[in-house]
């Protein structure tokens, strides 16, 4: 006895089963984010690092007198940043001039105005990354005396997805500002 067989043929979807299809698929995928302005600011800034063969570097903030910031900087490894206001600003403007960056980074982080400091540690030296992959570090900003790890788990850190996005956004673009007056400062010094 031979077993029956039995074929049907089916048309092919239509044009609108098909994108409904791809649509729906589309909105289960994750979202690709926008790459963070801080990727490229960091880029530049490790890249002036590297030129001018320095491994720290501040600068002053023209928006403020008495604010300044300065880096840190691990090649490939990791960028300590931080932006404060500062009591004397006479001193800082002076050890600009003879190039002690490191020291107006240590100044900044621990003689800084109550209240005013940003520290950023940007794992990997390649800007905020606000999910980080795999076993990669998270980059953190702290601002006075709040702190967020950018590990991606918003639950964590008792905030809705969107709350951690929009710290994020905040953080992303303040950190390039900050970025960017430094990298300034390092090609003016090479």
């Amino acid at each position: 006895m031979k077993p029956k067989f039995r074929f049907s043929v089916r048309p092919a979807p239509t044009p609108l089963v098909a994108a409904s299809v791809a649509l729906m698929f589309g909105m289960l995928a994750p979202v690709q984010a926008q790459e963070a302005k801080s990727v490229a600011a960091a880029k530049e800034l490790a890249a002036a690092l590297d030129a001018a063969k320095l491994d720290s570097i501040a600068a002053g903030d023209p928006s403020d007198p008495t604010t300044f910031v300065a880096a840190l900087y691990f090649p490939g490894a990791q960028l300590l940043v931080v932006s404060a206001k500062y009591a004397a600003p006479p001193l800082l403007v002076a050890k600009m001039s003879s190039k002690n960056y490191r020291d107006i980074y240590i100044d900044l982080n621990s003689a800084s105005v109550a209240g005013s400091k940003v520290f950023i540690i940007d794992q990997s030296c390649d800007g905020l990354v606000a999910r980080p992959d795999g076993d990669q570090a998270a980059d953190t900003f702290e601002n006075g005396s709040s702190q967020l790890a950018f590990d991606g788990d918003w639950r964590k850190a008792k905030l809705s997805e969107d709350e951690y996005m929009k710290a994020f956004s905040e953080a992303d673009q303040r950190y390039a500002r900050i970025l960017s007056l430094l990298a300034a400062q390092a090609k003016g010094a090479s």
